[in-house]
């Protein structure tokens, strides 16, 4: 896969950001050149840096979930097995100190925001269980899926068990802002699902619906568990404004490359199956791009590829086209808005490290 492209766009990026913003806010008024990633500084490797914060994260998960009936334990604890590479927390947790130390150099993180980075990583994995019922998937990371294992039913009370265990963690927090910020992620996750469920006809109300799905699925969590944080290390609004845009913007930029992955790796490499979103009937932006070159798919699209044939045919069209690359340009587009908003803050490991994160966003292959 040719994670960075500088192909010129069939889809102009001009055109789509605006179809973006017109739905989340923004605070960058202009868009930098795309012909370079690689930042000039120190590099901080973000797993490193946040892992001091991380350590005992799971056990500290398993804390919350603490529950007498033997099988809804095994189930919560499936998930939070130590394996997964918390990269929502890591993000929490180095925006954290960034901020802290952008406000009065505090090099440590409150206890307060460490319980953010903690129930970011519940309701993400509440969500995937939830999503994996209702797309009835038979494998995650690797391995066999709730709902197979255990059913759909027991899946979905579980799934809410960790979402309401979450909520008990957020309460405790104590900070009535803290709670409005995070409980809009739950709204956003219901709202982005129910958008997933729909479709549109015209196709610049089609990108721009995939955008807005994408962002209330993916990146509300990120952009808000990120704002909350800043909250609680700096009373300087336009610091939570800076964290929220790239939170926002790397969360989308995630996305877009996981629906490219979609279409580029292997199953076993991927942790799930590939052509997941056609078998599905989801027009992601790989397909959205495509379909500038093979208006064929147009029909395809609307009729959520539920026809035989319909997923391979769209597969090939996208493999044939340039959607790959034009997604992965877009991505890369996301991340330099990300870039441009943590560069606001005073410098940092932190900062640098949440710099670096972006490449590794780009470049990630599952």
């Amino acid at each position: 896969m040719c994670h960075i492209t500088q192909r010129s766009s069939t889809f102009s990026f001009p055109k789509i950001r605006s179809i973006f913003w017109r739905f989340h806010h923004t605070s960058t008024s202009h868009w930098c050149s795309c012909s370079k990633t690689i930042s000039d500084e120190k590099y901080q490797d973000p797993f490193q840096l946040g892992k001091r914060d991380l350590k005992n994260l799971y056990e500290d998960i398993k804390k919350e979930l603490l529950v007498s009936a033997a099988e809804l334990k095994e189930m919560c604890d499936y998930y939070f097995d130590g394996k997964g590479k918390a990269f929502r927390p890591m993000i929490v947790v180095l925006m954290a100190r960034a901020c802290n130390i952008h406000h009065n150099n505090s090099k440590e993180v409150q206890a307060s925001q460490r319980s953010v980075a903690i129930i970011a990583e519940m309701i993400h994995t509440a969500s995937l269980v939830h999503d994996d019922v209702i797309d009835d998937a038979n494998s995650r990371r690797g391995k066999r899926t709730l709902n197979q294992i255990w059913g759909e039913r027991k899946a979905v009370l579980a799934g809410d068990f960790i979402l309401s265990a979450a909520s008990v963690a957020l309460a405790r927090i104590g900070n009535t802002t803290i709670i409005s910020v995070l409980t809009q992620v739950i709204e956003d996750l219901v709202r982005g699902e129910f958008l997933q469920l729909g479709s549109k006809e015209n196709e610049n109300e089609r990108f721009a619906h995939y955008l807005e799905k994408t962002f209330k699925k993916t990146a509300s969590l990120i952009a808000n568990s990120c704002k909350a944080v800043s909250i609680l290390g700096c009373p300087d609004p336009k610091v939570h404004e800076i964290a929220y845009q790239y939170g926002k913007n790397v969360g989308i930029a995630f996305q877009l490359i996981d629906d490219v992955l979609d279409f580029t790796s292997c199953a076993d490499h991927l942790g799930k199956p590939t052509a997941a979103d056609l078998k599905l009937g989801l027009a992601t932006g790989p397909v959205l791009f495509a379909c500038r070159q093979f208006p064929e798919m147009n029909a395809m699209i609307m009729r959520r590829f539920s026809k035989p044939g319909d997923v391979e045919r769209a597969r090939k069209y996208v493999l044939q086209s340039d959607g790959v690359q034009q997604t992965t340009y877009l991505a890369q587009r996301y991340c330099h808005a990300a870039t441009r908003e943590i560069r606001k803050l005073r410098p940092s490991p932190e900062r640098e490290a949440l710099v670096h994160l972006t490449e590794m966003v780009l470049m990630r292959d599952k």
